[in-house]
Formats: C-alpha cells, structure tokens, sequence
C-alpha cells in the first residue's frame, strides 16, 4: 500500500522547473496623462520593467510601479548645474603667489627644547644592512 501512495503523491506534484510556461502578457494602464507598459525583464522570474510613454513617446523605463510625480521627473528632470574642473578649483598645501614662507614655531610639536629632562637618553637610529 505504500508504494501506491508514493506513485500518488509523485503523480500530484507540481512539474519543476517550469520551462514550457506561457509568457506573462504585458500589462498596460495610464498614471494620469502617462502611459505605462509593464513586462518582464528578461532573466527574471518575478521582476517587472515599467516603461513610461507620453504621447506615445517614451520617455524612461524603472524597476519599481512609478508614481505621477517619478513620470514629472522623467518627463522634465531637473536642471544640473556644470561640473567644475577638481583641480583648479582645490590645490592642497600650495600657496598662493608672494605668501610669505611658513614659521614653524618650537610649540609646533607639543614640547620645546628647554622643557626636556637633563639626561634623557635618546635612541639612536637602527643601522640595517642595505645601508
């Protein structure tokens, strides 16, 4: 008896994968004065691409269910203002024509001369063999 209940249950399980699947129609509705087409994108399962058209012109696709005001944006983006050339514009550590040299002052590294301990030892720096 058991092995007829296997054969039923195999007989009542789905066929995987699906590859013989009829394609999806598109799906067309209007988002106020804009037309919107979707259809799969290829190589998805589950994913839709949502073309917009204006006047039977299209004007830019998404991925997700646009709403009015994305179409607005597609339709008429906003203005970008021109890129200005990076290094022109930020010079790091040059200066200026005639600027007078920098002072580096004792306080600079946090401790003056005069303010070290008397026999302080200080290491000598390590010889290697290149050189």
């Amino acid at each position: 008896m058991s092995g007829t209940k296997n054969r039923i249950t195999s007989l009542a399980m789905p066929e995987w994968p699906r590859q013989h699947a009829a394609p999806q129609p598109h799906r067309r509705f209007m988002l106020g004065k804009y037309e919107i087409v979707a259809q799969p994108i290829p190589g998805s399962t589950h994913m839709l691409r949502y073309t917009v058209f204006l006047s039977g012109r299209r004007i830019g696709a998404m991925a997700s269910v646009p709403t009015e005001s994305d179409c607005r944006h597609l339709e008429k983006p906003p203005a970008v203002p021109p890129l200005k050339p990076f290094h022109i514009y930020y010079r790091p550590g040059r200066p200026k024509k005639g600027a007078a040299p920098p002072v580096l002052s004792e306080r600079a590294h946090g401790i003056s001369r005069e303010e070290l301990p008397v026999g302080l030892p200080i290491p000598a720096p390590e010889k290697t063999e290149d050189g």
